[in-house]
């Protein structure tokens, strides 16, 4: 929905200041995290989009085998937000986004809300891993 609402009010050419520090522009990520690898062009579109289904199904799996709650919690916001980027990359070549965090001439990359899910997924599966189900990787 975020998505929908940033493509009908803002233009490319748009930056609309909500706080001293956060913008809101329309970037069309045509690659992956940070906008690397660039897939411009019809392969490159499906190749990552096969690639991020590939890996949802996996997690998918992996899901299914956690019996941890909060682990269980993190794969479904990574899920989550990676099909939010997977629909925007089948639909219109590239991942909306729109969200500008910056400090005076300082600017911090351009994400969306699924991006957010998939950090919150993370750092949650990271807590579970390391704090909350008492457990420290072997050799450690």
């Amino acid at each position: 929905m975020s998505k929908q609402t940033v493509l009908m009010q803002i233009s490319e050419t748009d930056r609309i200041q909500v706080l001293p520090i956060l913008d809101f522009i329309l970037i069309w990520n045509t690659g992956i995290s940070y906008g690397l690898f660039d897939s411009s062009g019809m392969v490159g579109r499906i190749t990552l989009s096969v690639l991020g289904f590939l890996i949802t199904l996996f997690l998918l799996v992996q899901m299914a085998r956690s019996t941890a709650k909060w682990e269980r919690l993190g794969y479904c916001l990574i899920i989550g937000g990676a099909i939010g980027n997977i629909i925007d990359r089948i639909i219109y070549g590239g991942v909306i986004d729109f969200i500008s965090f910056h400090y005076e001439d300082y600017y911090w990359y351009v994400f969306n809300l699924a991006d957010v899910w998939i950090s919150l997924g993370v750092i949650t599966i990271l807590l579970d891993s390391f704090l909350l189900s008492g457990k420290t990787p072997d050799g450690v």
